[in-house]
């Protein structure tokens, strides 16, 4: 059991002891502090003394703050990074580029989950987790919902201009494609389909017809 000074009304880093309490389970002297953060804490006494408790535990709160923050800073100048930013700007109303980005995000009430928002550590750990690699770009799996972790993946350009809401969707004999995919499923060259239908010509017609050599 530890020797018992009185400590009361003393100051230890943030801590001003205001009274004695029950000792701990081994007998150990626990005194009442408040912290300069205002919350209440009990702690030993020989922790006060040897300078091993500072605080209620907002130091360490604040420290842990500061690591993610430098963390985050330190990825300032990273593809991930300036991802993130785009969609935070995409999808915030007060943003500069409402105007340029209203009608398809805010105005249809796509939004990004507070989790990302509030903290861009969240979102990167999620999108390592989730295959992330300087190839891919972030897509909305439903593109009338939000960005969050149950709606979004990693993929390539590609499967991401597939995924448009403006992509026109071809059914051609039992199959469903965007003219793109069906370039690619006719080896024709991208463009050539939807030239021949804003000329006029039949799906069949469009779809059967040789390309020229």
């Amino acid at each position: 059991m530890d020797k018992v000074y009185n400590l009361e009304g003393k100051r230890f880093n943030k801590l001003v002891v205001l009274n004695r309490i029950e000792n701990d389970k081994y007998g150990n002297a626990r005194w009442l502090c408040k912290c300069d953060c205002g919350n209440k804490a009990k702690v030993l006494g020989s922790h006060l003394r040897s300078n091993h408790t500072k605080s209620c535990g907002c130091l360490q709160k604040e420290s842990f703050k500061n690591i993610i923050h430098k963390s985050k800073h330190n990825m300032i100048n990273t593809r991930i990074y300036r991802i993130w930013i785009g969609m935070k700007n995409r999808t915030n109303e007060k943003s500069k580029l409402k105007e340029k980005y209203y009608k398809n995000y805010s105005g249809r009430n796509i939004g990004m989950c507070k989790e990302w928002k509030k903290d861009f550590i969240t979102f990167y750990k999620w999108s390592i987790e989730n295959g992330y690699n300087d190839k891919l770009t972030i897509d909305r799996i439903d593109v009338n919902d939000n960005y969050e972790p149950n709606n979004c993946r990693w993929i390539t350009m590609e499967e991401q201009q597939n995924n448009k809401r403006n992509n026109k969707i071809i059914e051609y004999k039992g199959e469903k494609h965007t003219l793109s995919e069906w370039n690619k499923i006719l080896n024709y060259t991208n463009g050539l389909l939807k030239n021949r239908l804003n000329r006029g010509w039949s799906v069949e017609r469009a779809f059967t017809t040789p390309k020229r050599k």
